[in-house]
């Protein structure tokens, strides 16, 4: 039987899977040291998306999130998260994505878990290099997927590729929910062998149901990492209960690395502001088999739902996803992860509505058919399905597009200046030059105590009411009467 360690995933993937990644910073502050005292080999506490909406709608800086975070885990590496397009649809220039990883380390990020979304070795081993030049500790990830090229041969072959680039870590990562654990024992254990004495994490979410029986089927095969979460953060799309999973692994005769008595107050507290601010709670999901075929991730499938109820279409909705499985067939089984989930939906979505298959190509479609988004990709799609994409005027226009190849004083020039941090810089460069400085302009947000401590903020929020003169407290064996300018 192993010892068996959890990476958390609550501050990053659980709040972004469930909360639309609500949870704020002032929210996290109270729960990171008993966080950091618990035991992880690493907190997952940013990915690029963060600085974009924590910027626009919340008015935070994550910058300061993450300095802030790493004033208070001390003893806990953090970690970050990118996929190869760190801006959605974009490629992302060289030195942006450079200058973004060096940055990371300079606030406080010690490792990073790096994504291409066709697990392509060639783009892994720039990750690494940029990574490791940046002073970072590099994570691949494997992207699990479902489909005849998809094969146990496939990932074994990519895992020891990936261990000849010499990275801290491998991650299998199943963002999409579709290991099963009869798949789980099929390919954990050939990855270990390709991976040799790398260490292999296992990372899975919960859409189907299936996600804990995962994890606890990789333990058994001998992987000692499993990313889990905190519930109510974990659970439902998110990633596996940390306490289901620690559990059921004792009961299997493992010994968890973990100190679960200090993480149920951080359980009270997400708790306490899933209720105040009525979030979701994350629970076990039913099995759903026809997750397997379309893949669609849980957000897309909402947008879905709301883009045909807008145009009076909601009952079209099953056809959406049959036809998103046979978009993604025709187009060589792309990945469903961002950004080709998104190429997949939304070229799906056009198909159904105008009621003629690839009538309207997407420029996104045309790129990827062009070779753009990668050779393999282009390689991959039906040949008469590419000769239809290419054969249209727009095809012409970006056959020889490139992205952009902007040096960093460049960079710096087109989104700075003089008196510009780095920082801003690429708070700028996700989120818009306007909305940056709107945020540097907001109020301060709000405290939010422990959920250890509710008797105290609730003398704190009545102590700040002026017009309130004495405050009187009683309970079984406790009795507080507190006046304005003393206490007894």
């Amino acid at each position: 039987m192993g010892e068996i360690k959890f990476v958390d995933t609550t501050l990053r993937d659980g709040h972004q899977s469930l909360w639309a990644e609500g949870l704020l910073t002032e929210m996290m502050l109270p729960i990171a040291e008993p966080m950091d005292r618990a035991g992880f080999e690493a907190i997952e506490i940013v990915a690029p998306s963060f600085f974009k909406k924590a910027c626009r709608e919340f008015k935070q800086d994550i910058w300061q999130r993450i300095r802030l975070l790493r004033q208070r885990i001390t003893r806990t590496p953090l970690r970050g998260i990118r996929n190869r397009y760190m801006a959605g649809f974009q490629i992302t220039p060289a030195c942006a994505s450079q200058l973004w990883l060096e940055r990371l380390a300079a606030n406080g990020v010690r490792q990073l878990r790096s994504s291409d979304p066709s697990n392509t070795v060639a783009n892994w081993r720039e990750m690494v290099r940029s990574a490791n030049a940046a002073g970072l500790e590099t994570i691949i990830n494997l992207i699990f997927s479902e489909s005849p090229k998809h094969s146990d041969v496939y990932y074994i072959a990519r895992a020891r590729a990936a261990a000849e680039l010499k990275p801290a870590r491998i991650c299998l990562k199943d963002p999409g929910a579709l290991l099963t654990p009869a798949r789980t024992r099929s390919l954990v254990p050939g990855l270990l062998k390709a991976v040799g004495n790398i260490p292999l994490e296992f990372h899975t979410h919960c859409i189907t149901g299936l996600g804990p029986l995962c994890c606890l089927e990789a333990i058994e095969l001998g992987v000692r990492s499993i990313n889990a979460a905190i519930p109510p953060l974990a659970d439902g799309s998110s990633n596996p209960s940390l306490f289901n999973v620690a559990k059921n692994a004792r009961a299997l005769g493992h010994r968890t690395l973990i100190d679960e008595q200090l993480l149920q107050p951080v359980a009270q507290h997400l708790r306490a502001i899933a209720e105040r601010e009525k979030f979701a709670i994350g629970a076990p999901r039913q099995f759903d088999s026809a997750h397997a075929r379309h893949q669609v991730p849980g957000g897309m499938i909402s947008n879905f739902r709301f883009q045909l109820n807008q145009l009076g279409m909601a009952e079209r909705m099953e056809q959406v996803l049959e036809e998103v499985a046979r978009v993604r067939e025709e187009l060589g089984y792309p990945i469903m992860v961002t950004p080709y989930s998104q190429f997949v939906g939304v070229q799906a979505v056009m198909n159904v509505i105008l009621g003629q298959r690839y009538k309207e190509v997407s420029d996104e479609i045309i790129q990827y058919a062009c070779g753009i988004w990668g050779e393999e990709e282009s390689a991959s799609i039906q040949p008469d399905i590419r000769d239809r994409i290419l054969s249209r005027s727009r095809a012409r226009e970006l056959a020889h597009w490139q992205p952009s190849a902007i040096s960093l004083p460049e960079f710096r020039a087109q989104l700075g200046g003089l008196g510009v941090s780095d920082d801003e810089l690429l708070l700028r460069y996700f989120a818009g030059k306007d909305a940056v400085a709107t945020m540097k302009a907001a109020a301060p947000a709000k405290s939010h105590g422990s959920a250890r401590q509710p008797l105290l903020a609730l003398l704190e929020e009545l102590g700040k009411r002026r017009a309130l003169r004495q405050v009187y407290i009683r309970r079984r064996g406790l009795t507080i009467h507190a006046r304005r300018g003393r206490e007894s």
